[in-house]
């Protein structure tokens, strides 16, 4: 019953007297709808007579029509007055206490929007209205204005009751609905109601086809028809009912039978022709949206095409000039449809939701809907440690923790007498310091059994490295039937060839260098050049046109195969004319910034290690990007503007290709399918490859002159994830530009539509002292095309299409070998390289470096893991202790082969961890690094977007992961278990990942806290106590690192993520602190790089930042500052900023994250393609105090921690 009885007011007599008459005056008016209501209430009750029924209903419709106040109030949350009016429609026979009680129905649900009519539909009106109209079809004839107002109130809230339909169909009301429509079409104000309520109907696929069986769709052919001025506003209604019964593949069937593709077209070009002043849009859209859903059938496809839909609508749709302002503006600046994801990182990239039902007010989303993937149970929100494998299966790992057993005897340490010193905490246990030769030793055997030793140098390799690396010499011991993916046998005695078909100018010298036959001691200026490479610009990277010891083209190097660079444009730099030489002067001029320490990028050593790389396909060139290496441009690149217009220019250009099919050449170019295809030999067609470490291109089809198609490979058993791209072009012109069009991309929106653009890495740049991968690429679009895709590959769906990447490009050089790729490719052999060079360049004595191999990968790759942390000061015993109390960091990278800008946040990671700056020598003091820098690497060496050889997202196996198709995965988590079992709980662990969708660095955590609050249950959420730890660190690095957003983070928990590693490790493991850090692939839109596409540099800087910010950590988690020296902190702050010196912002600004550009096709048909929606919105907005802004560290630390 009601809440509010009585009208007695508080004693207020010590309030002002202006307040007090406010008061009275409010409560005047509740108590006025209050006491309506229950006089309401009474009369249902006592069954009084009808004419006080009347009466107070028609007070009440007075209030609510006059007053927003009194609508909220009666739909407020605890209110019964929705109870009160149903009840009463329910019981009264009175037809004016009827038509009152809809009436205000109407009024509430037409004004509150969404939220009511759910709140409407929870107390059962759905079922109440639906007997009322059944009730009322029963008199002859009904009446109107009754059936009028219930199918109003029907129309709105059906859309709100996810069982609507099912409960139409069941209490007869279908029928009732169309009956009233066939016997009334003359009665516009009752039909179209009735129409709106045939709408929803349709909305169930069942209704929808009994609806048709039963004339439906011949009826709306009798509403609509040629271009009227009057009841537009009914044909729109009956356009949009008629649309959504044709998604029926039944209907669209009998539409097609019955002719209905020709009268649809018909109609459209009569309303184009007539709609001059563009008033009837939404109409015309209508008839679109029909002709949609009938032509999502073949046959409505033949009977559209035979009666020349695509000439028509392309010739109707060619709009010279946008209006400033109008109908036709308003309707392109409609509110952005954001198709945005939370952790996409984790996202099953393979499910689709269904299309959602077509809903009058979008904006009314339902709140339940939103969080469907948000976990709600919080017994399995909270942490629960699941040892998972007993402690004697894990003593496997004890070999790669020998910083917890090391007695440093064998070290060259000064002998110093420790300071004082106290633990941070007990000591677990005595500390046993065993001899060398007690160590643990590990057991190699098999993949599933255990990890294996670190990697020993042979002395021959010691040596071999410190020689200028032979660029060619065979892999050794690589059998053809070891392999996953066999080689046709008449193909094995057979070169790779790369892109040929050069200026017979441009083949010569180095046209071919092959990884064998290169002389030490030729091409000085070449190795010297490379073997630089970041202390570049290379000046002295230069070579002559004759060079007959170079091998020549086509050479065969051991066992028949190959190991060799691609087409190198070798008729020495490129003689430059007047412009060019100005400009290629001024970008002399910039600077270069390169870091301290030692240069990572070894020419000769990175063919080496690519020689041991195992891939699938047996990979025999090397990519001159990965040979020369890459350093950042010294210049900005600003987040693309695209000029309006573009994309509805490529879709007609795309259209043309059906309507004027002659001028189309279709003629395939590069065919990985096909071992035995030529490439053709003309000379104005551009050569394409891919046949190379992590490159990605599978099929090329020239479409007109300088017009390429583009197919991209799958991940390696499996059928989609078609997204990262990495290929060799050569044979340009300069001055032409040239169109690429990737035709079989499936996200259903990229960054690529918002400003980002593909990378180009030019072998005539980088001979030029220029060799870096730039952002390239005009007239950029990302858009749905007409390419279907397989239910196989579309997850079971059926009636999904592929999506379309276009740029256009103009070469500077003529002949030039050029790559494109979707990010800035960083190989497994690149890393190997890295790794190498870090670990003989650090200084033993202050850093201990230890680089071990975790397990080997399905063909066979090891996956390194690397211990980095401070040598003790001396083998003393404190000094040792100290050593082995130190916190653990567990780091990890490159889960996901496409999201290569985790790799180069994991270089900047690395290579801060082992540089001389005193910040970092404090980092090593202060914390032990466990970093599996690489966790897939066979999908990164074959190309791979998403999964591992085992066609899984390996991201996806945390929580049982198989040892035998998972092993990275299983010994990843190992380590983790093992740590935990020895009661060594890592402090952090953060999973480095990319962002296709977002722009900036953030973080996603994992919060009972903020998971519960998300779910609206502000009562449960309240009830929960959390230690806000888990803020802390992105908390700091918001105020330290230029690219990182806090307002981009969310620590929500989803059901799709419980399998990921950070929700396993946090739920699992127990490791609070549990992140997966995510950085864009397109750039930022806040702070220093606001308006700039991020690149290397900033990637970098943002894993150095991260570093910093760890030691920052520390300082609020410990008690103890480690002896640190007090004047080491007070210049932290400069020695932050003085890191990593990247070049100011431009002026670039853009208004929000993703605006919708003008011209954008409308996705809502397929748009929520990730399963969760929407939270990404509310991601950053829970903030659990106020005053955490303001809190300095000392005050942090007491108000996060324990």
């Amino acid at each position: 019953m009601f809440l509010w009885k009585g009208t007695l007011l508080p004693n207020n007599n010590h309030l002002p007297v202006q307040l007090r008459l406010l008061q009275v005056k409010c409560v005047t008016n509740n108590s006025r709808v209050v006491g309506l209501l229950a006089q309401l209430e009474k009369i249902n009750t006592e069954s009084a007579e009808s004419d006080t029924g009347r009466h107070v209903t028609s007070k009440i419709l007075h209030l609510v029509q006059s007053q927003e106040k009194t609508r909220r109030e009666m739909t407020a949350k605890g209110s019964t007055a929705v109870d009160v009016l149903l009840s009463t429609l329910e019981n009264t026979k009175d037809l004016q206490t009827t038509l009152n009680i809809l009436s205000i129905l109407v009024e509430l649900v037409s004004a509150g929007g969404g939220r009511r009519g759910s709140f409407l539909v929870a107390k059962g009106g759905s079922q109440i209205l639906l007997q009322l109209l059944v009730n009322a079809s029963k008199e002859s004839p009904p009446h109107e204005e009754l059936v009028v107002q219930v199918h109003s109130v029907l129309a709105k809230i059906g859309p709100k009751d996810k069982k609507f339909g099912v409960k139409a169909r069941i209490n007869g009301a279908l029928n009732i609905t169309l009956n009233l429509v066939k016997q009334n079409l003359q009665n516009h104000r009752l039909v179209l109601p009735c129409l709106q309520l045939l709408r929803v109907y349709s909305a169930n696929s069942v209704n929808s086809v009994t609806l048709g069986k039963n004339g439906v769709v011949e009826l709306m052919f009798k509403i609509i028809g040629p271009f009227s001025k009057k009841n537009s506003g009914l044909m729109k209604v009956a356009l949009d009912t008629l649309a959504a019964l044709l998604k029926s593949k039944t209907n669209a069937r009998r539409a097609v039978d019955r002719g209905y593709v020709q009268v649809l077209l018909t109609i459209y070009v009569d309303w184009h022709r007539h709609d001059n002043r563009h008033r009837n849009m939404l109409i015309r859209k209508g008839i679109l949206q029909s002709l949609k859903s009938v032509t999502n059938i073949k046959l409505g496809r033949k009977a559209f095409i035979t009666a020349n839909g695509m000439k028509i609508l392309y010739n109707t749709s060619q709009l010279p000039v946008m209006p400033v302002s109008g109908p036709v503006a308003q309707l392109y600046s409609l509110p952005p449809e954001v198709d945005d994801v939370v952790d996409e990182s984790d996202d099953n990239d393979d499910i689709d939701l269904e299309p959602e039902n077509e809903i009058e007010n979008e904006d009314d989303l339902d709140q339940n809907f939103k969080n469907d993937d948000i976990e709600t149970d919080i017994n399995k929100l909270k942490p629960q440690q699941v040892p998972g494998r007993t402690i004697d299966e894990l003593k496997m790992y004890e070999h790669l923790f020998p910083e917890l057993v090391d007695d440093f005897q064998d070290y060259d340490l000064i002998s110093k007498e420790p300071k004082p010193f106290a633990f941070d905490g007990k000591v677990r246990g005595p500390i046993v310091v065993p001899t060398a030769g007690e160590e643990a030793s590990g057991n190699v055997g098999s993949l599933r059994k255990g990890a294996v030793l670190k990697e020993k140098v042979s002395p021959k390799r010691e040596e071999d490295e410190k020689k200028p690396a032979s660029v060619g010499i065979a892999r050794e011991d690589v059998k053809d039937n070891d392999r996953a993916l066999q080689q046709p046998s008449d193909d094995q005695n057979k070169t790779f060839p790369s892109a040929s078909g050069l200026n017979s100018d441009i083949v010569k010298a180095l046209d071919r260098i092959t990884l064998q036959n290169i002389p030490t001691q030729t091409a000085p200026g070449l190795t010297a050049g490379m073997k630089k490479d970041c202390g570049l610009p290379l000046t002295v990277l230069t070579c002559t046109k004759a060079c007959p010891h170079m091998a020549t083209y086509g050479n065969v190097l051991f066992e028949g195969r190959t190991v060799q660079l691609g087409k190198l444009c070798c008729t020495g730099v490129e003689t430059e004319d007047d412009e060019d030489t100005e400009s290629n002067s001024s970008v002399e001029q910039a600077s270069v910034e390169v870091p301290d320490g030692p240069t990572l990028h070894d020419p000769d050593l990175y063919v080496e290690l690519v020689k041991n790389t195992k891939s699938v396909p047996e990979y025999s060139e090397v990519a001159y990007p990965d040979y020369f290496g890459h350093i950042q441009p010294p210049f900005k690149e600003p987040i693309l503007e695209r000029p309006y217009g573009v994309q509805r220019t490529k879709i007609a250009q795309d259209i043309e290709r059906l309507i004027h099919q002659s001028d189309i050449i279709d003629r395939v170019v590069y065919d990985l399918d096909n071992p035995n295809y030529t490439i053709p030999e003309e000379g104005d067609i551009l050569k394409f490859n891919s046949k190379f470490e992590s490159g990605n291109l599978r099929k090329v089809i020239q479409i007109r002159k300088n017009e390429y198609d583009l197919i991209l490979n799958s991940d390696i058993n499996s059928n989609h994830y078609h997204q990262w791209f990495y290929f060799e072009v050569s044979g340009m012109r300069p001055g032409v530009a040239y169109r690429f069009n990737i035709i079989n991309c499936e996200k259903s929106n990229s960054q690529f539509n918002y400003g980002m653009q593909p990378l180009m890495y030019s072998v005539q740049e980088a001979l030029n002292a220029r060799p870096w991968w730039i952002r390239v690429g005009t007239d950029i679009c990302y858009y749905k095309n007409h390419f279907s895709r397989s239910s196989v590959a579309a997850g079971g769906q059926k009636g999904k299409s592929y999506y379309t990447i276009t740029f256009t490009v103009n070469f500077p050089h003529k002949d030039d070998v050029c790559y494109f790729a979707y990010h800035y490719p960083y190989t497994y052999s690149t890393l190997q390289m890295h790794l190498q060079k870090l670990e003989s360049a650090h200084n033993p004595q202050q850093i201990y470096f230890r680089k071990d191999v975790l397990c080997e990968t399905l063909s066979g790759n090891s996956c390194p893991l690397v211990t980095i942390t401070a040598v003790p000061e001396s083998n003393y015993y404190e000094h040792i202790c100290q050593f082995r109390s130190r916190p653990y960091v567990f780091l990890s990278a490159r889960v996901h082969p496409g999201e290569t800008n985790a790799s180069w946040v994991m270089k900047g990671t690395l290579e801060y961890l082992m540089s001389n700056n005193p910040t970092a020598q404090s980092l090593r003091e202060s914390y032990i690094f466990k970093i599996v820098p690489m966790l897939n690497p066979d999908g990164v060496i074959n190309g791979n977007h998403r999964c591992s050889l085992s066609g899984e997202d390996l991201n996806r196996q945390w929580q049982s992961p198989n040892p035998d198709l998972h092993p990275t995965i299983y010994h990843a988590k190992g380590l983790l278990q093992y740590l935990a079992a020895v009661k060594r709980l890592p402090l952090v662990y953060c999973d480095y990942h990319g962002h296709s969708r977002k722009k900036n660095v953030f973080m996603y955590g994992c919060s009972i806290k903020e998971t519960v609050w998300h779910t609206n249950d502000n009562a449960t959420s309240s009830d929960v106590v959390e230690d806000m730890g888990y803020r802390t660190l992105p908390k700091i690095l918001s105020h330290i690192a230029p690219a990182f957003c806090m307002s981009s983070c969310s620590f929500v928990v989803e059901k799709s993520k419980e399998s990921t590693a950070r929700v396993v490790v946090w739920r699992e493991i127990g490791v609070q602190r549990s992140y997966t850090m995510e950085s864009t692939l397109c750039g930022c839109d806040q702070g220093k790089y606001k308006g700039l596409q991020i690149g290397t540099r900033e990637l970098e800087e943002m894993g150095a930042k991260f570093c910093v910010g760890l030691l920052r950590l520390k300082r609020l988690t410990s008690s103890l500052e480690y002896n640190l020296p007090s004047s080491l902190l007070d210049f932290e702050n400069d020695l932050i900023e003085s890191d990593c010196k990247v070049t100011s912002p431009t002026t670039y600004v853009m208004d929000e994250d993703e605006p919708r550009f003008l011209e954008e096709v409308d996705y809502s048909a397929e748009s929520n393609d990730e399963l969760d929606i929407e939270l990404a919105e509310n991601a950053g907005d829970y903030e659990p105090s106020a005053q955490e802004e303001v809190l300095s560290d000392s005050e942090l630390s007491r108000t996060f921690l324990h």
